[in-house]
């Protein structure tokens, strides 16, 4: 069992790396595919955003609003056959390396055709909300 969720977990920090190298290059694209095809995104302060046009959509914004590098950091994943839940920490930062933002989110992956695909993602910044 140890093996499978080692196994997991890799495959989770392989997706995360493209994840971050696509975001890296400003490949919204790129991203929108890592998710499955009902995908959805739980952004603060928004309704879901669903499917590919609508994730993809939502992480260019992001990257012409500044953003220009994400850290993700796995602290547990749990496997639950065809699923696999993510607990971890990101950190955003800007074009001169600036730090932007730092929280905590959650992903529900989805294994399909052989492959851990993102499902359900949320997010939460740890910084104090500003006034």
């Amino acid at each position: 069992m140890l093996t499978t969720t080692t196994s997991i977990r890799d495959e989770i920090r392989h997706a995360n790396d493209t994840f971050e190298a696509s975001f890296a290059r400003g490949d919204a694209a790129a991203i929108a595919r890592l998710y499955t095809s009902t995908g959805v995104l739980l952004p603060t302060g928004m309704e879901p955003i669903e499917g590919a046009a609508g994730i993809q959509a939502f992480w260019q914004g992001a990257m012409e609003m500044g953003i220009k590098q994400v850290k993700l950091k796995t602290r547990d994943v749990e496997e639950l056959e065809d699923t696999a839940i993510e607990l971890g920490t990101y950190t955003l930062f800007s074009e001169n390396g600036q730090q932007l933002d730092q929280g905590k989110y959650l992903v529900v992956w989805k294994e399909q055709q052989g492959h851990w695909m993102l499902h359900q993602d949320i997010w939460n910044s740890s910084l104090p909300a500003t006034a």
